[in-house]
């Protein structure tokens, strides 16, 4: 008889924290690098590499020019799937949720964190667009360089925050013999439900 799934208290976010910090304290180059993926209106999927910037009880936060692909997807089709793959113990997460847009003061606050160069970059660069030269890219980020005379550039309204809020994350582990370990978590109106999956 299969196992009925039972609401649990067990906190997938309090998991995903603990493997995150594994990672972290062990020096693996870039715990934070996640699989997004998008579609969209009419269902054509799209996913790429970006850098998880928060993660707690509201959401998985990242940032990106909402004029590339995948911010206009995230507009119109406010659904994504993140995945993290750590190789050093062979485990991978997956999320499944809504995506909403995070306020301005969120994206103020982040944006005033990141080094200079990155935000004069993305202050100039039209993200996914094609341009003529790569040197047409840096002389464009020197003018705005030269035109500020020090000064940090203000946070582009076109450069914005996301949060996916999971509905279904899953745990899994690598073990001999493809019997790999799968934990899903689905979200629902008193907790998460708990379910052990088959390889």
């Amino acid at each position: 008889m299969a196992s009925r799934k039972k609401i649990t208290t067990w906190d997938p976010i309090a998991q995903f924290s603990r493997w995150f910090r594994d990672e972290v304290s062990a020096g693996t180059e870039l715990p934070e690098a996640m699989a997004l993926a998008t579609a969209s209106h009419d269902a054509i999927p799209s996913v790429r590499f970006v850098l998880l910037k928060q993660a707690d009880q509201q959401g998985f936060c990242f940032y990106t020019d909402v004029r590339s692909l995948k911010g206009r997807q995230l507009v119109e089709t406010p659904y994504a799937a993140l995945v993290f793959y750590w190789a050093r113990k062979r485990r991978q997460v997956r999320i499944d949720g809504s995506v909403e847009p995070m306020t301005p003061r969120e994206a103020d606050n982040y944006w005033a964190t990141r080094p200079l160069a990155s935000r004069l970059s993305a202050s100039t660069s039209h993200q996914s667009d094609p341009i003529g030269s790569r040197e047409e890219l840096v002389a464009r980020v020197a003018a705005l360089k030269r035109q500020l005379k020090g000064n940090p550039p203000p946070r582009p309204d076109y450069w914005r925050g996301f949060r996916v809020i999971p509905q279904r994350i899953e745990f899994w582990v690598h073990d001999p013999h493809r019997l790999h370990r799968r934990e899903l978590f689905v979200r629902s109106a008193g907790g998460w439900r708990r379910s052990i999956l088959q390889p």
